[in-house]
This record gives C-alpha cells, structure tokens and sequence, in this order.
C-alpha cells in the first residue's frame, strides 16, 4: 500500500497537515539531541525526518524503511540535499539489524500504527539505543469526546479518502489512514507501553488540535 502511494506521499502529507508535518519533524529531530550523534530514523518513508536529523548536526543518520519504494524516493532528495552522512537501508522496525546499543538517538515518523507487535517494535528500539539515548516518536492519536473530535473525525473520515483518491488515485490507501487511528492506543497508553518496554522520563506534546502527539522517552533509569 505505501509503496502504491509514492509519488504523491509527500503532496498529501503537506495537503493532509496544511504544511504542519514538517514543523512536527522538526521539532521531533530537535528532541533528541542530534548534534554529533549517530541517529537512526525508522520509517524513513521519504527521507524528511532523517534530513532533519542531518540538517540538525548528526554525526551520521541511518534512515531505514520496510518499503523499498519509498526509500527509492528518498534516495534523489538526500542527493540534492547535499548529505553525504545519510545512509538508506531496507530493515524491518521489528528485527533491527543492529547490535545493542547502536544509536545515540531514534526518531520515527507515524511508524507505530503500522507495527504487528507493538511492544515488540518498542522493545527493538530499546535494545539498540544506548543507555541515555533518547527516542521522539511522531504518531496520530486519538481524541477525547466532544465537539473538536467530531469535527476531525468527519475531517479524517470524509475529507482525507477523497482528497486522497483525488491526488494519488488510491482512496483505499487513505481510508486506512484513520481507520489505524481506532484500535492505536491513545497517548496516555502508548506512554504506558514505552515504560513497559523499559524507557524512562516518558513524555508527549500533542499538536494539530490534539490529533498528532510526539512521545519522548530515554532509555533506560
């Protein structure tokens, strides 16, 4: 499905967020402390947040991604970025290739509704990070009961597929998109399952009118 989705993942994802996801990347790359650190993105999808990251002063950024079409995509916009620190890699989010204790930090960009094993995926991220190392996670949550939920659940529902069908030609692509919303723990939860997994000093910020929320964690005490 994502791979479906290439050449107009980007457009829809500005359209979709009107411009806001880039400001989110950013501020989720500044949360972990990237200067001189050896990062690693998972879901890189396009390659922004793992820009970021560089843009940011990682020392090195490993930018991978279950989908090799996306990191097909990505691969022109690192060029032109003029990046020579930025590595792609086809890995699965829930056997990281990686020895324990690889990376300084780790970001992800609306990764974890996409997981079979969610505290599994948590788990990998923990047991590559080294100790102190922080992780942002960037995720669409729910919402709460009350006039705002209804309107972005109609948003989410009604706009987003058409829009979607319009822009990629693949309406299913983005039904899907709020559907993963219902059955994702909300962000208290999803806090509660980074403790479980062996992450301290968990902490998140919603932003987009309380639809999108960005957890921070450190491994371990």
């Amino acid at each position: 499905m994502f791979g479906r989705i290439v050449p107009r993942y980007d457009l829809m994802n500005r359209l979709m967020t009107g411009g806001q996801d880039v400001y989110w990347r950013r501020v989720a790359a500044r949360s972990v402390r990237p200067v001189d650190a050896l990062a690693l993105d998972l879901a890189t999808g396009t390659g922004d947040l793992a820009i970021e990251l560089a843009r940011q002063g990682a020392r090195r950024v490993v930018a991978a991604d279950y989908c090799a079409p996306m990191l097909d995509a990505a691969r022109p916009k690192v060029i032109r970025a003029h990046l020579r620190n930025v590595d792609l890699l086809l890995a699965d989010a829930a056997e990281l290739p990686f020895p324990d204790g690889s990376f300084d930090c780790i970001t992800n960009g609306f990764l974890l509704r996409n997981v079979v094993d969610l505290p599994h995926c948590l788990s990998e991220m923990r047991r590559v990070l080294r100790p102190g190392g922080r992780v942002a996670a960037l995720e669409l949550t729910q919402l709460s009961a009350g006039p705002l939920a209804v309107v972005i659940r109609a948003y989410s529902r009604l706009v987003i597929p058409r829009l979607g069908g319009l822009v990629s030609g693949d309406p299913a692509a983005y039904q899907y998109l709020p559907a993963s919303v219902d059955t994702f723990p909300d962000a208290q939860r999803l806090a509660g399952l980074f403790r479980e997994a062996g992450f301290s000093r968990v902490v998140f910020r919603r932003f987009g009118l309380g639809r999108v929320a960005i957890h921070l964690a450190t491994a371990g005490s």
